[in-house]
Order: C-alpha cells, then sequence, then structure tokens
C-alpha cells in the first residue's frame, strides 16, 4: 500500500480527470499524516502573529532559501514520502540472481558477444553508479560499451558524466558516447507505431549482441512513469520519431500515473515491441528523496517496469486533503537544470491550485531555458490562448511542454523564483522574483487573510492526488 502524506485526513475518492491509473491507485489506498520536516516553529517572531514556522526550501545542489510564515498560513510541507530502505547492495544481488521473467543477469552474460548498457542522462536521479558498483565484478571478462539515452536532450557535460558513473566514468570513459537524436546517419528504421509514425532508434541498440538497460521509475507528467520503455523512446530514438510520439503529449490522457490508454506510453511500447527479438536485460530502481534505492526490479523490460510501479506509488504519490491558493513547486536538483526540465514541477504542482491560484516555480535554472523552441513560441504569442491556437495549427518537439505550460495560463498565475534574466520570464507569462519570502508574502497578500499556502519540495517528482 503506498505511503501518502495527509493533513487533517478526510477520506475522499482518488480521481485525476477519470483516467485509469497503473497501479489501480484508488480510494483508501492512501493514509499517513503531512510530513512537516524542515519546518521550525517560533512563538515571537519579528513582524508577525502567532506561531511562525520557519521553512528551507531547497535551491540548486546545495544552496536553501529561508521562508518564515505565520503557521496558519501554511496548508503543508511535502516530500517525497518516508520509506524503508534496505540494504541497497543486496536488494540489486538479489533481482540480478532472480530476475523476472528472465534468465540470472551472470546466464545472460555467458554467451554475449558484446553488451550495450544503456543508461540515463544527468536530468534523472537514476542511481547508476550504484548499480554499476554491484554489476563491476560481473562484467570484467565482457566485451561492454555505454550509451547515454538523452533523448532530444543535449550530451552530458564533463561534470555530469562524472555524476552520471561516479568513479567509473574513468575507466569506461572511452567506451561511453551520447545519444544524439539528430544525427541521421546514426539511426535505423525498424517499423511504424500502430498510431502512425515511423520508429528509428540509434544503430548501436540494433547492432549490439545484447542489452542491459539501467533505469529508474518516477511519475512522469505525460509518459505516465518514467524508466521502462523510455529508454528506448525517447532515450536512443531519432528527433523525428520522439517528435511523432512527443505530440500525443497533447492528448487529455497522457498524464502523470495513468499507463492505460495513454498515448505517449503506447508508443513507447510499440518501440519496445519492434525490438522483441533482442535480448534485453532491465535493471530498474525506485530511489527515496536522500536519493537511497528503495526498490529494484530486473529481468524482462516490460515485467520488471510493471513490478516496481507500486513502489514508486509508494515513494511519489502524495494525497492531500484539498487545494490551495498558492502552491510552491521545487524543481530539485537535478530537474533544475533548465526552465524547460522544470516545467514538470508545474505541471504537478498545478494539480494541487486552487482555480485562480498562484504557482510559484522554483528552479535555479543553471543552463537556462532549455530548449529553444519552448521559449520561442511562448515569447512570440500575445497571450496564453494565442500559444494554444498556435499549436492546434502546428506541432513542433518542445511543444507539448509550451501546451502544458500555457494551459495553466489560462486559469492561474505563474510565478518564478529562478536565476533567469526576469525579462525573459516575463516574455513567457510568468511573473519573475528573487526572492521566495517577497514572493509568497506578496501571493498571500493577493489571495485573502484566509488563503494558504502548499510546499511541494520535490515537486518534479512528487503527485498530488486531491
Amino acid at each position: 500500500m503506498a505511503r501518502v502524506r495527509e493533513q487533517d485526513v478526510t477520506p475522499v475518492m482518488v480521481k485525476i480527470w477519470k483516467i485509469p491509473l497503473a497501479g489501480e491507485l484508488s480510494w483508501g489506498r492512501f493514509s499517513g499524516e503531512l510530513d512537516r520536516s524542515g519546518v521550525n516553529s517560533s512563538s515571537e517572531p519579528s513582524g508577525r502573529t502567532g506561531v511562525v514556522v520557519q521553512i528551507q526550501v531547497p535551491y540548486g545542489q546545495r544552496d536553501v532559501l529561508h521562508v518564515e510564515l505565520d503557521e496558519h498560513r501554511v496548508a503543508g510541507v511535502v516530500h517525497p514520502n518516508q520509506v524503508a530502505v534496505e540494504d541497497e547492495r543486496q536488494g540489486l544481488e538479489e533481482v540480478l540472481d532472480h530476475p523476472s521473467e528472465c534468465m540470472p543477469f551472470d546466464r545472460f552474460l555467458e554467451d554475449a558477444r558484446d553488451v550495450l548498457f544503456i543508461v540515463n542522462d544527468a536530468t534523472r536521479p537514476t542511481p547508476t553508479a550504484k548499480v554499476l558498483e554491484v554489476l563491476a565484478p560481473r562484467l570484467a571478462s565482457h566485451k561492454i560499451s555505454f550509451i547515454v539515452a538523452t533523448g532530444s536532450h543535449r550530451a552530458p557535460t564533463a561534470e555530469e558524466y562524472r555524476q552520471i558513473f561516479g568513479r567509473f566514468h574513468d575507466q569506461f570513459r572511452d567506451r561511453i558516447v551520447a545519444h544524439d537524436a539528430r544525427r541521421d546517419q546514426d539511426m535505423v528504421y525498424i517499423g511504424k507505431s500502430k498510431s502512425g509514425f515511423q520508429m528509428y532508434i540509434n544503430r548501436l541498440a540494433v547492432d549490439a549482441h545484447k542489452i542491459v538497460v539501467i533505469g529508474s521509475v518516477e511519475p512522469h507528467y505525460f509518459a505516465g512513469y518514467t524508466g521502462g520503455r523510455k529508454a528506448f523512446l525517447p532515450g536512443i530514438s531519432s528527433y523525428k520519431t520522439i517528435e511523432q510520439n512527443h505530440k500525443f503529449a497533447l492528448k487529455m490522457e497522457a498524464q502523470a500515473l495513468a499507463l492505460e490508454g495513454n498515448p505517449v506510453h503506447e508508443g513507447m511500447m510499440d518501440v519496445l515491441q519492434a525490438m522483441a527479438d533482442k535480448e534485453i536485460f532491465a535493471i530498474m530502481t525506485v530511489v527515496d528523496s536522500e536519493r537511497r534505492i528503495y526498490a529494484s526490479t530486473a529481468g524482462h523490460i516490460r515485467d520488471s517496469f510493471q513490478a516496481i510501479i507500486e513502489k514508486a506509488n509508494d515513494v511519489f504519490a502524495v494525497r492531500l486533503r484539498e487545494k490551495t491558493d498558492v502552491v510552491v513547486t521545487v524543481a530539485p536538483f537535478p530537474m533544475d537544470v533548465n526552465l524547460y526540465q522544470a516545467q514538470k514541477a508545474l505541471d504537478n504542482g498545478k494539480l494541487a491550485l486552487k482555480e485562480d491560484g498562484i504557482l510559484i516555480l522554483v528552479a535555479k535554472c543553471r543552463a537556462g531555458v532549455g530548449q529553444d523552441t519552448f521559449a520561442r513560441l511562448l515569447t512570440s504569442s500575445k497571450s496564453p490562448r494565442d500559444v494554444l491556437n498556435h499549436i492546434e495549427g502546428e506541432y513542433k518537439l518542445g511543444y507539448h511542454k509550451v501546451a502544458k505550460w500555457a494551459e495553466i495560463g489560462l486559469w492561474a498565475q505563474i510565478w518564478g523564483v529562478t536565476d533567469l534574466q526576469d525579462s525573459l520570464l516575463e516574455g513567457l507569462f510568468a511573473k519573475p522574483y528573487h526572492d521566495l519570502q517577497a514572493a509568497i508574502d506578496q501571493a498571500l497578500q493577493e489571495k485573502g487573510p484566509q488563503a494558504k499556502v502548499l510546499f511541494l519540495m520535490a515537486g518534479s517528482l512528487t503527485v498530488p492526488v486531491v
């Protein structure tokens, strides 16, 4: 049973757009108390009345923003659920030796002429280096190589390569390549999806004798969940294939926690089906808020993914009693790399926001905006409605994020605490701030004396269910 933090618990029927949810999330599935860690109380603060809470909000990899609020103005502080983490290494060893619908890992490697490892880039919390610590002794006599599944993202920086591979980066440096979705000469056609788009993936995967996928599973705002099939699409697919699949993110059925009937997920599964003859061993993980491995599965890529979804829900699905007037949603490191990635925190945060509310994004955006298409359409449009009208007539990769951003702008305000230039955020229909305390004070003043603020400390990953 998933643990979901809740304040003043009142039984409610859980509904998200009435879409079937993976893991069969339903009424009565959630219980628990709203976490208040990171909150300190003071009875005599300066300039405030009653009990004041001091809240520490993460910003970037190491910085912290400090906020003081009257306790009655705080609806809650939400973190990923606390879960019991056992021996991480032992858990990995167990699933490698007893995988799902697949031979043990060592037997899988026995006759391998070569093995391609598909690993996530630095925008995901995947514990790749920890997994390699367990795998390394088993790989000594095998010919292995790595491809970083960047999807349409840029290649990792030198720092990010070390973040991904840890101490193994130097050892495997000359055997690591980053997928480049725009290099058509590197792509191989593997068929057409059921929805009609052409599927091209990186030649390295097609030519490899065997493949090992290292991934992590978290809620994803339009694919349902990360992990599993996402290693191939978008991970190592061509730009055009990613673009055609991601266009389905505009559909209502494409949302967090939903797999059944989700057209984005279904397109990803079509790529796996086209690769059915390839020998693939998948290692899936779920990490907690401290990046410890809470759960792991291994074996067949489809079965290992399905088997760990419940564990992802344990950590990341949080039920709230009611929506609030102001939501502070944090894109935590490394999901705060740019605005293109940080947008996921907005899409989850909106689920906890009242209509006509204020959604405050906290994201360092240390690498700027990210994909140019994302900002270009927003800054060239007169209004959020104008943006959506444009997308109806033309779709480009990145417009799915633009649409999600613009849709929020139709019924709520977006404010941002980032390192971006004020003029840039203003062009994106967002109100810029560089002081979170000032932003919250202004938001509460605007919404009135009864308004409250909710903090989502890992907004990119935590899915509120109201």
